[in-house]
């Protein structure tokens, strides 16, 4: 989630970033919210930043979204296990993963 840290400070002209991460049994959820101008969607600037982090996030069996926030900015999330013998997260909406995280910082 460095990279998109990273693609805050470069690309969005966002005054606030607000970072989450939740912790669930065998796996994490990040999210990185901004509220710049969306600029640094995919193949902002010809990069390869957000290409790289759904790369990264996939070879460790993870996933990771990347998109213009509906309430404006730019959000990243991306969900990782913790290894690979963790049992999968609990079907049926037991988890909110667009809610507060049970760590929150703020810039």
């Amino acid at each position: 989630m460095q990279e998109a840290l990273t693609n805050v400070v470069r690309h969005s002209g966002a005054a606030a970033v607000t970072v989450e991460v939740r912790l669930f049994p065998g796996e994490v959820i990040v999210r990185v919210d901004d509220d710049g101008t969306a600029a640094h969607a995919d193949g902002a600037a010809g990069g390869n930043g957000v290409r790289g982090m759904r790369e990264r996030a996939a070879s460790v069996g993870g996933e990771l979204t990347a998109a213009p926030n509906p309430a404006g900015g730019f959000r990243v999330w991306a969900r990782l296990p913790l290894d690979a013998a963790a049992e999968p997260p609990v079907a049926g909406g037991t988890r909110d993963d667009s809610g507060l995280g049970d760590m929150e910082e703020s810039a």
